[in-house]
């Protein structure tokens, strides 16, 4: 008797090239000193009930406002350039913009990529294993699922997409006060500077 050995893994060369990470540029720049110079982008989950949501937002690192979001009840390429391409229509950057993000694989997507190379951004990504390169963004997670989310629960996707509207819109780009921003909201810092 001898024991039959099936091949249970083969590696997808091809496919994990086209899935290379890209360099994290934001250690090579300096901070933004205006408007439209450097975006940061994530997804975050949100329990909805029984299941998941996920949440992707678009933030100018220059001001932290949150230039657009997205939610839906799946994670995909689809989600985080929805949410890039309505932050386009928004803010109607110009070319040259560096636009970073972790590593995952929306924003690897092909379409995400060609979206981004035809309106000339510089896409920058998360070393591996650290989150903290990412950290603007996911400062806001924090304070979104703390000031908001925290013991309350939602039933239905339109009562949630409700209610992140209203935070975001009505609260955190218009009144509340930023630490790192002189203690001025994300609106009001990009009018006075």
């Amino acid at each position: 008797m001898r024991a039959r050995v099936m091949r249970v893994y083969r590696r997808m060369n091809k496919r994990r090239d086209l899935l290379k990470a890209l360099p994290n540029h934001r250690l090579s720049v300096e901070k933004p000193v205006a408007v439209n110079q450097q975006w940061s982008s994530d997804v975050t989950y949100i329990k909805l009930g029984r299941r998941h949501v996920f949440l992707a937002v678009v933030l100018d690192l220059f001001s932290r406002r949150i230039v657009s979001w997205r939610l839906d009840e799946n994670l995909n390429a689809a989600l985080a350039k929805g949410a890039l391409r309505e932050a386009f229509a928004t803010r109607q950057p110009g070319s040259g913009l560096l636009f970073h993000t972790d590593r995952g694989t929306e924003y690897r997507a092909q379409k995400t990529q060609a979206f981004l190379s035809q309106n000339g951004v510089r896409h920058s990504m998360n070393r591996p294993g650290q989150c903290t390169d990412n950290a603007e963004v996911e400062s806001f997670f924090k304070t979104l699922k703390g000031e908001l989310l925290h013991a309350t629960s939602f039933v239905t996707m339109r009562q949630l997409r409700k209610h992140i509207k209203d935070y975001i819109e009505g609260f955190y780009n218009s009144l509340r006060l930023h630490s790192s921003l002189g203690y001025r909201t994300p609106i009001e810092f990009e009018g006075i500077n």
